[in-house]
């Protein structure tokens, strides 16, 4: 009996493999070589494919870099929903979901990426366009279900979002920047702990001064 015939695959299926390919290798030789000492000759190889399919895809290193900035937001807002899915409470898993952030950005690949070589490559304005679409707006949407639930008084998202999601950025890059990076990772989030539950508190004392008013 003759063996089924292999289904070839279309050119858009072959350019998409080839993207993914390049995109997988450029994201190893950033995380483990960073971005300066990372050759697009390099990329290629490791990729199996000519430079002139890299150039199909991309404008160059800087542009194949903000592609892997933003697949690894992709990843970290992943992380982020999975910790807060695993908790009950909203405001468990928001608390958890930035936890989560801060802990995943521990990784020595993750952080050359998207802390320490983002900045000069891609500038604030591009690195900020690209987070606000991912991790941020979950910042959001966390602080809106903790506050629909009414475990947070109702305040503004906007600026909370960013209080928080800044927070959680510079604690992570602190920690980046770090000798001891474990002991900088345990401060920090003791320190981001804290600013989170002052949340609660605060919607503590509020409900106590509505009670002896109505009382």
């Amino acid at each position: 009996m003759a063996a089924p015939a292999t289904r070839r695959r279309s050119q858009p299926e072959r350019s998409e493999a080839t993207r993914r390919a390049l995109v997988e290798s450029a994201r190893d030789l950033f995380a483990s070589e960073g971005y300066s000492d990372t050759q697009l000759d390099d990329v290629v190889r490791s990729a199996g494919v000519t430079k002139g399919a890299l150039y199909h895809h991309f404008q160059g290193k800087a542009d194949l870099f903000r592609t892997v900035f933003e697949l690894e937001q992709r990843r970290l807002a992943k992380v982020v929903s999975e910790a807060y899915r695993r908790q009950r409470d909203p405001w468990k898993g928001f608390s958890a979901g930035c936890r989560a952030l801060l802990q995943a950005q521990l990784d020595s690949g993750v952080q050359r990426i998207t802390l320490l070589d983002a900045p000069s490559v891609l500038g604030w304005e591009q690195m900020r366009e690209i987070g606000s679409r991912y991790c941020l707006q979950l910042v959001k949407k966390g602080l809106e279900e903790a506050i629909a639930a009414g475990q947070i008084g109702s305040r503004p998202i906007e600026p909370i979002a960013h209080l928080v999601f800044g927070a959680v950025s510079e604690g992570s890059m602190m920690v980046a920047r770090a000798d001891d990076q474990r002991a900088a990772a345990k401060r920090v989030l003791t320190e981001l702990s804290t600013l989170l539950n002052a949340f609660r508190v605060r919607l503590g004392k509020a409900s106590e001064t509505l009670s002896a008013r109505s009382g």
